[in-house]
């Protein structure tokens, strides 16, 4: 429970802040989804509306009083921000969630973390610990964690989103790793719950979808409502991602991922 300092704190901050939130449009989506145990925030991670995105969907929960906690990929399971007030300072909760801003720019994301600690509520890490990753590569017994046909599309994803760049041989283990995240950020959000509140993730959009993500490794009885958002309209050959609602954003610059992968050595 929060204590009357903590709830003033976050009170004030909350009308501090009283810039506009979402849009008319993506406030109805998302209360049409609500209540929901577990919320499902799928992000391009190139995408820099997105992060404004994730924060404004923080703090719409917190004002209706009902997130119990914000669940991250980018900070590994076991560290949160339990224990920090809400005036923490972002080095006190970079600290805490033992942020690795090479590879999660804070510049980018802090926005979305401090909303949610100025606002009373824990931020948690989800994403499976680095230390665990190569044991999870050899596990083969995540293979039967997903049905056939979606691990069959879970390896071409891991292949195409690697410019057809991968070994054959590493296409299993890199897949089981995909798996092993998405159990880790599963298990954190049911560890996370509350009655009467929801717990929101953030994460990149392979990691929400219903037919391959986190929703897989769920049980049946967990309620669970999945938004993905898109830079830019999907071609229309394409199918829409298995969500319970699409945000489109404008597009991001064109880059050629594949181009800076295919200069790098092969790896065996």
């Amino acid at each position: 429970m929060r204590t009357f300092f903590c709830s003033l704190l976050a009170a004030a901050w909350l009308t501090a802040c009283a810039a506009p939130l979402l849009d008319a449009g993506r406030t109805s989506q998302l209360e049409a989804l609500l209540p929901t145990q577990i919320l499902l925030l799928g992000e391009q991670h190139d995408a820099a509306e997105h992060r404004r995105l994730e924060r404004a969907v923080v703090r719409h929960l917190a004002r209706r009083d009902t997130l119990a906690a914000l669940v991250v990929e980018m900070a590994e399971r076991g560290r949160d921000t339990r224990g920090l007030p809400p005036d923490a300072s972002a080095a006190q909760v970079r600290e805490a969630l033992a942020w690795n801003d090479a590879g999660w720019p804070w510049k980018a994301y802090g926005p979305v973390v401090m909303a949610a600690v100025r606002a009373g509520v824990p931020v948690v890490g989800g994403n499976l610990p680095h230390a665990q990753l190569r044991a999870a590569m050899q596990e083969s017994t995540l293979d039967e964690r997903l049905p056939a046909a979606a691990l069959a599309r879970q390896r071409e994803r891991i292949r195409e989103g690697h410019c057809d760049t991968l070994p054959e041989a590493r296409i299993a283990p890199m897949t089981r790793m995909q798996i092993a995240r998405d159990r880790s950020l599963a298990q954190t959000l049911l560890h996370e719950r509350k009655p009467g509140r929801t717990v929101l993730l953030i994460a990149g959009n392979g990691h929400v979808v219903h037919d391959l993500g986190i929703p897989l490794h769920l049980p049946d009885a967990a309620r669970v409502a999945v938004i993905v958002m898109q830079a830019g309209e999907l071609p229309a050959d394409q199918p829409l991602p298995a969500a319970d609602a699409v945000w489109v954003t404008p597009p991001t610059p064109p880059q050629d991922y594949c181009a800076r992968l295919r200069a790098k050595p092969a790896t065996p």
